[in-house]
């Protein structure tokens, strides 16, 4: 079930995606895998697989706001605007945070939307 928000904790190793609604939430853990070789670059090979699947989960979902640490959210950034640009219209925001609860994450979420939408001049539902 794709859902019209979302809301990703992300850091360098794992990533947890949250997809909600008025009455719903669903979640999704993401791991980066670790597979360290002599190889020069391997660690950023490594890093721009996980952004991969990070950025695949996040397909369909209408806006999303990304949330993390200054330097997972600035890695990050960076990642989607140099490979993923497509995704970036979809993003909608970054916010640093620091380990919040799931529900914590959602209410954040919800709250960002809600005045994102009303900036936006979107009709907000009821």
């Amino acid at each position: 079930m794709t859902m019209f928000h979302a809301v990703v904790l992300i850091d360098h190793h794992q990533a947890q995606v949250l997809q909600f609604d008025a009455e719903h939430v669903q979640a999704e853990k993401i791991k980066a895998r670790t597979h360290h070789t002599k190889q020069h670059g391997s660690a950023v090979r490594t890093e721009h697989e996980f952004y991969a699947v990070v950025c695949d989960a996040l397909t369909g979902i209408a806006e999303v706001l990304v949330t993390g640490s200054h330097t997972a959210l600035a890695d990050f950034r960076h990642y989607v605007d140099k490979h993923r640009p497509a995704l970036s219209p979809q993003v909608v925001g970054y916010e640093a945070v620091d380990h919040p609860s799931d529900r914590q994450l959602v209410a954040l979420a919800r709250q960002y939307f809600l005045k994102h939408d009303r900036m936006a001049g979107t009709p907000v539902p009821t």
